[in-house]
Parts: structure tokens; C-alpha cells; sequence
């Protein structure tokens, strides 16, 4: 194995991304490169770091050797012996493949993170013998590694995983009944699990609070309304685009790691504005009264939150008196640039870091902060314009088409579906007896949408602050969107599988457990190489299968070989990085010896 370069330009920028290759002998004597691990754009320290720990795998790589097998045929002239067994190697099979790495890397992180102890000390034991702490184990380990129904988890995937092995337990951990008696177990201990991994998150990455991500997102589920009174499940604005469907709200705060602290479940029809004094207070009970910075995008704190005037939500004044101050910093929409546009034109442009610059406007105790990126000018303006490329053109392929009216409406329509940013700045006219239309350019709303690419309009109490540090707590909010990122990709949180209210919240809560696992993950790998991700990994762990080895013995029993199988060299350089070490082979089983017929 080896690390190769690859140098790509990107916005007038060189980008040196970094993988761990693998030369492979294939037919005909050729070799090709494997790619086995990517990592992203690595700094030379990180570079250093995983040569050598290539140069010591590949130093250390193990020799193979000879072993001498005595089947049953060559077993004659041994001296009798109980432990001589003679082996049918002619019988020998292979039994129960199943999925054994990424299992046993979700119990490693859930043991980390300390969690079989907290919940083991709150579920206890049924009267019948079951563990719940296992049964939730269970949940939280399919919703990390492969996601679906617990009818799919209780049907097929418990037997294809090997948690039972790593558990100790059989099947009887994955009845169907068991898994749903879990989910209603588990909420009254939602408030000391946060209060839990409050602890954990400073103990291992000795995490600090005085910086807090807020944001919401929304996510839906097919049923049949109507519900019970005060039931979540509500229509309401769907950040999925699924407004035929009912949904639920979800707020949560994160650190700036992407570390989860707390998260709410919300009705469906819930505003964003009327949620932020609620965790404020929350929050304040949890960590205790600091002077904290809180980020939020710009559809949570709005006109309605933050001026001074009599409003519902908490005020701006409100943070700035209390003891000690509650410090924002939000985004505000660009339809606001507007009405500063004047004062900010008159402001000098400062450079915050390199290819960033920023405009400062002070107005009634806040700071306003008009910041211009580069790349993300490079990378807007690239994005309209192939928008508008595309609508321009399918705009000249119906301005030839043969239509009705009706018809021309309809596919105008699918048009403007696919290109709303470039539809905004096409003016469109159609005919009112046929189907013929005109279209030009709008080179009014052009020029002003030129002129606000790339920029972002922040809104602040901290009006000290460097505004190099402001725009850099901005960029922070990319933590909490990459939490819901895979709370809805990764996890599929998306509750399908539940009717009952209460379910459907735990269902939530077993994702957010899943998600701890998920980031504890992604911040130990942090720290090895940026292009490491969480479910790459796991993928890298789940080769490791574990399978049953069963051996025919002479005297009429069987010799069971429980194994996994021996990680790829690109697993062991992982597991070494990660400072991670395999557990001892499960010890082999033999049944007992059959019976002596009764003699007469």
C-alpha cells in the first residue's frame, strides 16, 4: 500500500486530495491500483502520520506458514487420548455467514460513550430474563448500520448480524413484541441522557458549551389524518417538499463539533420563531448560566424575535439583559439588504481572512456584518448560469413545439420546477388566444442578483467581536446541517414504520442515540484525515464476516469453529489509526459424546 496524490483545480484554487492504494496482481501478470481508503485533503503532518503507519504494516505484514492436518485416516498408531479427536475433514461445512465488523465497532463506540451502563442501571430486567439495555442496543446498532423497519430488523437482519455472538444472547433479542415494548420504555429517560453525554463529550474531546448551534428541520411520514387532539403529527411548511403529507418538527442543538446536546419533538404545523425561549431556558438549566454564543440560521430568530419591540418570542433586549448576556449570531434573509443597501454602500470593504471580506453597519445596539466570499461568488455564479442555460434552452425548444395552451402551460410549469433561480430572472409573456410565447432577459433583476452572489447578510449582538472571528462562527451552522444531513440520510429517520405518537418520538430518540454513535465516530477520525467518513468506515468494518466452522469428528460428534474473518490489510492500517484492537477468537465448542446403547 501507498499514498497517491491527485491534483484538481477548483474556483482558480489547487486541491491536493490524498487516498491509501493498493497494487494488486490481477490475470495475465498485470497489476493494477485499488483505491482502499480516501482521505481527503490531509496536511503534512497527517501525510507523515500515515506513511509511517503504512511503512510499519507493510514491515510487519505476516508470513505465511505450514500446518500439518491429520484428518481420520492418519490418526491410527496415536495413543489413545481424550484429547485426540479424530476430524472428518471430508464433512467439513460452512455455516451462518453473518455480519460481524461494523457490529462489533457500534458496541465499541457504545461502550465509549459509556452508554450500556447508563441504560442498564435505568431498563433493568424483565420478569422473563430480558435485557432491555441489549434489546435498545440492538435498535440503536441497526438504525446506525442499516436502517429500516423493526419488521426487517425482527424478519431478516438480526440473524445476518452477529450481535447475538457479541452479545452473548440468541433471536429472543430481536421478537418483534420486544422491540416495540422497548420504544415505550425509553422517553422518560430522554433528559439524563443528554445530561449523560454532557459528560462524555468534555471527558473525550474535551468539549467546551460557549458556543451552541440552533436549527430545525421538519420530516414526514404517510398516515391517515385526522389524529387524536394534540397529536404532532400536523401539516405545516415540509422542508422535504412533501407538503401532502403530515409531519413533525425536530429542533436541536449541537457544538460546533456537531456534537448533539438536546433535540425536541414539535408539532408538524410549528413556527421556527416560537421554539428559541424554550431551549434558551433549557439550556440554562443544563449547563448553567455562561456567557454563550448561539448561531441560527435566519428562518428561527425572526423580526418577530429579535427587535425591541412588544413581540411574541424572546427579544433582543431580553439577551442583551440578562445575567449574563444571551449573544447571537443569526443569518438574515437578502430581501433585507434592501433596506440597508444605502447605509452599507458608504461602508469600506475590510478583509476578514483571505478571499472573505466584510462591511460593518452598527445600528440600535447591533451589528450588522455584509460579508462577500470568493468562492462562494465563483460557486453561485457558476450555479445560475448553468440554470439558466438549461431554462433558456428548453424555453427555444417550446417556442417550436406544436402545443395547446393547456399543454404548453404544463411543461412551462416543469420548466420553472427545475430552474427557479434563472425562471426569476426570465421574463416570460404568452399569447392570450394560442400557444405561442416571447421570452427575454431581465437585465434589471440580473444585475442587482450579480451584485448579491456570494454575499450573506449576518445580524449580531456582539458588537466587539473581530469580524474575521463572526464570519467564522457563521460557517459553524454547516455543523448542524450536516446533523440533519444524516439524521435523514445515514439514519433514515423518517418514521414510516410507526402509528402511535408516542412510538414515532422514540423512534426519534433511537436516531439521536444513533447519530452519538455516528458522530463519536466521525470525530476520532477527525483528527486522522478529513475524507474519512463515519459510514465509509463502517463499510470497511463490515467486511469482516463471522461464520461457523463445523467439523465432523469420528466418534459421532461435532467440533463448531465460531470465526471472523481476518481483516484486509487496509482494515488493519484503520484499526491501528484508530487505536482499536480485534477481540480473541470466540473458543470452539464440541457436542457431547452420544449416548451408549443400553446393553441387554
Amino acid at each position: 500500500m501507498f499514498l497517491r496524490c491527485k491534483v484538481r483545480r477548483k474556483d482558480g484554487k489547487q486541491h491536493r486530495y490524498w487516498s491509501v492504494v493498493e497494487n494488486t496482481r490481477v490475470g495475465g501478470g498485470r497489476v493494477v491500483q485499488r483505491h482502499v481508503l480516501y482521505l481527503g485533503e490531509i496536511n503534512d503532518t497527517q501525510e507523515l502520520a500515515w506513511r509511517r503507519s503504512i511503512e510499519v504494516l507493510e514491515d510487519g505484514a505476516a508470513r505465511p506458514w505450514t500446518l500439518s492436518l491429520f484428518p481420520e485416516d492418519r490418526v491410527e498408531g496415536l495413543l489413545a487420548d481424550a484429547s485426540v479427536v479424530g476430524v472428518r475433514l471430508s464433512e467439513l461445512r460452512l455455516r451462518r455467514p453473518r455480519q460481524w465488523g461494523a457490529c462489533w465497532l457500534a458496541l465499541t463506540l457504545w461502550r465509549e460513550l459509556q452508554l450500556d451502563q447508563f441504560w442498564s442501571k435505568r431498563l433493568g430486567m424483565s420478569r422473563k430474563g430480558t435485557h432491555w439495555a441489549e434489546v435498545l442496543f440492538v435498535l440503536v446498532a441497526y438504525r446506525l448500520l442499516a436502517p429500516g423497519s423493526e419488521w426487517r430488523l425482527h424478519r431478516e437482519w438480526f440473524q445476518r448480524s452477529a450481535l447475538a455472538d457479541l452479545l452473548g444472547e440468541d433471536a429472543g433479542l430481536a421478537e418483534i413484541h420486544k422491540l416495540y415494548r422497548c420504544h415505550d420504555r425509553l422517553l422518560v429517560h430522554k433528559q439524563a441522557v443528554f445530561d449523560h453525554l454532557v459528560g462524555r463529550w468534555r471527558d473525550l474531546f474535551n468539549i467546551s458549551y460557549d458556543v451552541l448551534l440552533y436549527d430545525l428541520t421538519s420530516t414526514y411520514f404517510e398516515a391517515d389524518p385526522p389524529f387524536p387532539e394534540g397529536d404532532k403529527r400536523r401539516f405545516g411548511y415540509s422542508r422535504d417538499h412533501r407538503p401532502d403529507c403530515v409531519q413533525i418538527i425536530i429542533a436541536l442543538v449541537v457544538t460546533p463539533e456537531g456534537l448533539p446536546l438536546a433535540y425536541e419533538v414539535l408539532p408538524g404545523n410549528t413556527a421556527d420563531k416560537t421554539t428559541l425561549r424554550g431551549f434558551l431556558k433549557r439550556i440554562e438549566r443544563q449547563y448553567g448560566k455562561a456567557r454563550r454564543v448561539w448561531l441560527m440560521d435566519r428562518g428561527v430568530p425572526t423580526e418577530e424575535v429579535l427587535p425591541t419591540g412588544q413581540a411574541r418570542g424572546l427579544k433582543a433586549h431580553e439577551m442583551r439583559a440578562a445575567d449574563p448576556p444571551v449573544h447571537y449570531l443569526v443569518g438574515t434573509p437578502k430581501g433585507r439588504l434592501t433596506r440597508l443597501e444605502k447605509h452599507l454602500i458608504a461602508q469600506p470593504w475590510q478583509q476578514a481572512r483571505p478571499g472573505v471580506q466584510v462591511k460593518l453597519l452598527a445600528q440600535e445596539g447591533e451589528l450588522y456584518v455584509l460579508a462577500q466570499s470568493r468562492d462562494r461568488v465563483a460557486k453561485e455564479r457558476a450555479m445560475r448560469r448553468r440554470q439558466l442555460k438549461r431554462l433558456w434552452a428548453r424555453l427555444q425548444q417550446l417556442s417550436t413545439m406544436q402545443l395547446t395552451r393547456e399543454e404548453l402551460l404544463m411543461k412551462l410549469g416543469a420548466a420553472r420546477d427545475q430552474s427557479r433561480t434563472a425562471w426569476r430572472l426570465v421574463t416570460i409573456e404568452i399569447a392570450a388566444k394560442d400557444a405561442t410565447l416571447s421570452y427575454r432577459l431581465d437585465r434589471i433583476k440580473l444585475r442587482q442578483t450579480r451584485s448579491r452572489e456570494g454575499r450573506y447578510l449576518l445580524r449580531t449582538n456582539l458588537v466587539e467581536e473581530d469580524p474575521a472571528k463572526l464570519w467564522g462562527h457563521y460557517l459553524l451552522l454547516m455543523a448542524v446541517e450536516e446533523a440533519f444531513k444524516n439524521l435523514k440520510g445515514d439514519l433514515a429517520i423518517r418514521p414510516v414504520f410507526h402509528q402511535l405518537e408516542a412510538r414515532i418520538e422514540a423512534h426519534v430518540f433511537i436516531a439521536f442515540l444513533a447519530y452519538c454513535l455516528h458522530v463519536t465516530l466521525a470525530r476520532r477520525l477527525h483528527a486522522l484525515a478529513p475524507g474519512l467518513t463515519p459510514r465509509s468506515v463502517l463499510e470497511k468494518f463490515a467486511a469482516i464476516q463471522m461464520i461457523d466452522v463445523h467439523l465432523p469428528t469420528t466418534d459421532g460428534r461435532e467440533l463448531v469453529l465460531t470465526r471472523y474473518t481476518e481483516p484486509e490489510p487496509e482494515l488493519s492500517l484503520l484499526l491501528n489509526k484508530l487505536k482499536l484492537e480485534l477481540p480473541a477468537q470466540p473458543p470452539p465448542k464440541i457436542t457431547a459424546a452420544p449416548a451408549a446403547p443400553n446393553s441387554l
